[in-house]
């Protein structure tokens, strides 16, 4: 179903439950103002792992990983320079990176590193697509030698797939990683006030913390795995079919 038809739909079943509030007070459908939103499975933070990568825009990066089994939470964000508190049109030699807390039981850093291979082109120098500039480039940061280890034979094995031209990813030790303005969270999923609504109008705060608005930032730039993308549309379509526009999860 198209964006536009669903907003449509959207539209008509909110003014119906109101039209019918009106009507007939003891008949109504509720349509809460926001919910809360938790990952399936409650993790601590001390169970998690975090990757950061730099792979262009973070609006499209934050999106690349969101949608992943066993990712909980993305953020995007600047990291690789020396600048303090960098902000978004002044970020000084920073680049535009994500960072992905993953559950370790559900996903590893050497599939995380499959996910940036195949999500950028790593061959292009100063920028991605038609994004050019330095906080553009292609960065794996890493914490700790055995990450280091991992990250320089991905790129060996990216490398050899052609040798017509070089691999320009750089492998560095994280820093500090700063996270971007509010504005720049779960960028493609608020393009889509549909999808907003259907988890209940979250806050700023909850919005970037949730597990589900992380998964529906990755639907909504259509990067999730073919699988998960359907996946997706079936509860959504469902939630349409029923008059109940909450999404919980998927």
């Amino acid at each position: 179903m198209a964006w536009a038809e669903r907003n449509l739909l959207l539209n008509s079943l909110m003014l119906a439950s109101l039209l019918i509030l009106c009507a007939d007070k003891a008949f109504s459908i509720r349509i809460p103002d926001r919910i809360s939103s938790t990952p399936p499975r409650e993790l601590s933070d001390h169970s998690l792992k975090t990757a950061v990568f730099a792979l262009g825009s973070f609006w499209r990066s934050e999106a690349v990983f969101g949608c992943l089994n066993g990712v909980v939470r993305t953020t995007a964000g600047y990291a690789g320079g020396s600048k303090v508190n960098p902000e978004y049109r002044s970020l000084g030699d920073h680049a535009e990176s994500v960072l992905v807390e993953y559950d370790p039981k559900e996903i590893n850093f050497r599939q995380l590193l499959e996910i940036f291979w195949s999500s950028h082109d790593p061959r292009q120098v100063f920028g991605q697509g038609p994004d050019v500039g330095n906080q553009y480039r292609s960065i794996i940061f890493t914490n700790g030698t055995e990450e280091a280890r991992l990250a320089a034979m991905s790129k060996e094995r990216e490398q050899t797939k052609s040798r017509s031209s070089i691999v320009t990813t750089q492998i560095q030790q994280l820093g500090l990683f700063y996270p971007a303005e509010p504005e720049h969270q779960k960028f493609e999923l608020k393009r889509h006030p549909f999808l907003l609504q259907l988890i209940g109008n979250l806050p700023e705060d909850e919005l970037e913390r949730s597990n589900l608005a992380a998964k529906l930032n990755g639907y909504a730039a259509e990067l999730c795995p073919p699988r998960i993308q359907k996946q997706i549309d079936a509860r959504i379509n469902e939630i349409i079919r029923k008059g109940w526009p909450v999404l919980r999860d998927v």
